[in-house]
């Protein structure tokens, strides 16, 4: 069940309206029916006791007892009262019952402690092993914590839980057999336990032994991995085989084998994992749904209480042909109105609209609906062109798919356009200049092209090896940048170096107490939107080497992002290459490293940089306070 969910779904109850002598009554049975428990290892007995006192809203208090019982003596108990709680769970005590005394719990941790010096960890353990058996959702760690005061012993078991315990690996395994666990069973073996009982019993057919040998494994909290692996077989083989499976969780329902919370449970978990199950059988929806519908009609399922199943997804790059044609259409207008504002915006904004699906090959239409209006037209729209490629937030795949799909049409193109090979040479390199895909992007289309077309001569063929033999000549950036003129007005004709100066001037001018509106139409009049990445470079370096104390250049970045002069694409490129060059940075500023962490923490507050961004680098040290680790 998704986190989300689970958290919906556990609403602490409301306090009961019974008297206080019924609540003393409860306790005081509830306090024998634990000590019998621990006497007896009776899990149906108990279960009996606990349910003939019929007030189920304080099981809360029960769960509370239980574990704080349990918690005062060996470990034996205390992995006794762990799978009594698995067992009761769903069946006589419900989610929120549980989940509120896990909350007491917590709350009186601090109680707790004082007649159990380590109760903290052994609370933790309890807290991570309901987790682990799906009892509590994940949630319950952050959604309880914030509901504890600070410095309580109650906040250190959630941190402990999820640290120490839920954070390590095969976590499961290890919080299972913390306290010798069922036989100290681990979970693997469970699961490979539970596979043979399978196989062996559709081989031979003996269903008396199946549930014998069901019983013998003595994990009836992690019964729902046997009804899981039972319907994977059903759907998966069919026929007779989904006959035999079917009896098998009929006759375990009816003589009290697997309870119809484990039941339950099994079958929402393979509901979540339906789609994964389609990728082998590809009618698993269809199967599963036959398979519940036969389940409830004879009774030992309640299919009103199964999770609803997932959307089905839609498969990548999946659109009907309609769509195609209604996106080709508008892409079109979308691209001549492009080359008659020059605002990069608006396009940005129609194509999200009209795209909100973000579908990777209706991207790639677009691609190559623009590049090839701009290959009809002058230089100065294929640099506008260009320009919009660099701006656009399109995933690099997505792009690359644009330029297959030119490839592809480049044969018929080139009747039409004798200089297709130069015009789409110059685009593949341009854009792997302006950093809108990778250079290993080219050499994976290359590759892609020569499994498509045999002709090594061929139009897209020659244009992409061009492209790649421009991109290796000295001082080839510059040449490319310039190879349209810039934005047509002849200033992006200048030389690499003399932009970059041109930027830290007007940074500086405006540090020095200039005005925000004149900056950022400075920085609009360089006329090279696809550079912007360079003014935010620049001016975090700045901010790091006054260590933060100028928050001026800070407020002309967040300007300069919300008039949409710097785009969350140059914005990100921007950070990505002040990240590439701490190291060299820390020469000079000792903590850069730490300040361009909290520069990259505060963009992503302000909503600049996506959530995911990362100053890690592949194959490089950590810097930590600027220095190698």
């Amino acid at each position: 069940m998704p986190i989300e969910e689970m958290a919906r779904q556990v609403e602490i109850p409301p306090s009961p309206t019974v008297t206080s002598e019924e609540f003393l009554q409860f306790k005081r049975k509830a306090t024998t029916i634990v000590e019998e428990y621990f006497s007896t290892d009776d899990v149906a007995a108990t279960a009996s006791e606990l349910r003939d006192l019929r007030v189920p809203c304080y099981h809360y208090y029960f769960v509370k007892k239980l574990v704080s019982v349990a918690m005062d003596r060996h470990d034996r108990e205390k992995e006794m009262a762990a799978v009594l709680l698995s067992s009761l769970y769903g069946d006589v005590v419900d989610r929120p019952q549980l989940y509120k005394g896990f909350c007491k719990l917590t709350e009186s941790c601090d109680d707790l402690s004082v007649d159990t010096p380590d109760a903290v960890d052994i609370l933790a353990v309890f807290v991570a092993r309901a987790i682990v058996d799906m009892m509590l959702p994940p949630a319950f760690l952050a959604k309880q914590g914030a509901c504890l005061p600070d410095g309580c012993k109650g906040g250190e078991v959630l941190r402990r839980a999820e640290k120490s315990y839920l954070s390590v690996p095969h976590h499961g395994e290890m919080v299972l057999q913390r306290w010798g666990g069922s036989k100290r069973i681990t979970v693997e073996e469970a699961k490979a336990k539970i596979s043979d009982i399978l196989d062996e019993y559709l081989a031979a057919g003996d269903r008396g032994e199946a549930l014998r040998c069901i019983r013998d494994l003595k994990i009836p909290f992690f019964h729902h991995d046997v009804v899981k692996r039972a319907l994977v077989l059903a759907v998966e083989r069919g026929g007779a085989a989904e006959g035999h499976i079917m009896d098998l969780l009929k006759s375990a329902s009816e003589e009290g084998v697997i309870n119809e919370s484990q039941i339950t449970k099994g079958f929402d978990r393979l509901i979540d994992s339906v789609d994964d199950l389609a990728l082998d059988v590809p009618n698993a929806r269809c199967l599963l749904r036959s398979v519940i519908h036969m389940a409830s009609s004879e009774g030992w399922l309640c299919a009103s209480c199964l999770k609803p199943f997932p959307p089905e997804p839609k498969k990548a790059g999946e659109v009907d042909d309609a769509e195609v044609r209604q996106f080709k259409a508008k892409a079109v207008l979308i691209v001549k109105e492009y080359f008659l504002t020059g605002d990069v915006m608006d396009v940005a904004s129609r194509l999200e609209a009209e795209n909100n699906s973000c579908c990777p090959s209706l991207n790639a239409i677009f691609v190559k609906k623009l590049v090839n209006a701009a290959m009809d037209r002058k230089t100065h729209d294929k640099e506008m062109a260009s320009v919009l490629l660099s701006s656009l937030c399109m995933p690099p795949e997505d792009i690359v798919a644009g330029f297959h799909l030119l490839i592809e049409a480049a044969e018929d193109a080139a009747l039409d356009n004798p200089a297709i090979v130069e015009d789409l040479t110059m685009f593949f390199a341009r854009s792997v200049v302006d950093e809108v895909i990778a250079p290993s992007d080219l050499e994976a289309m290359e590759e892609d092209a020569c499994c498509v077309k045999a002709a090594d001569g061929s139009t897209g063929m020659l244009a992409l090896r061009n492209a790649r033999a421009l991109l290796g000549a000295k001082l080839s950036a510059e040449r490319i940048l310039r190879c349209w003129g810039g934005d047509g007005s002849g200033k992006a004709g200048w030389e690499l170096d003399e932009v970059k100066d041109r930027i830290g001037k007007l940074l500086q001018e405006y540090d020095c107490g200039g005005d925000v509106r004149e900056a950022c139409r400075c920085i609009k009049d360089l006329g090279m939107p696809f550079f912007h990445h360079e003014v935010v470079k620049k001016a975090l370096v700045a901010i790091i080497e006054k260590r933060g104390k100028d928050e001026r250049l800070w407020g002309l970045l967040g300007e300069c992002y919300g008039r949409g002069l710097i785009t969350p694409n140059q914005m990100t490129k921007g950070f990505d290459r002040v990240a590439d060059c701490v190291e060299d940075l820390a020469l000079d500023v000792p903590d850069a490293g730490k300040q361009l962490r909290g520069c990259v923490e505060r963009a992503k507050k302000e909503g600049w940089l996506d959530a995911s961004f990362s100053m890690a680098r592949p194959g490089q040290p950590a810097v930590v306070n600027g220095v190698c680790s």
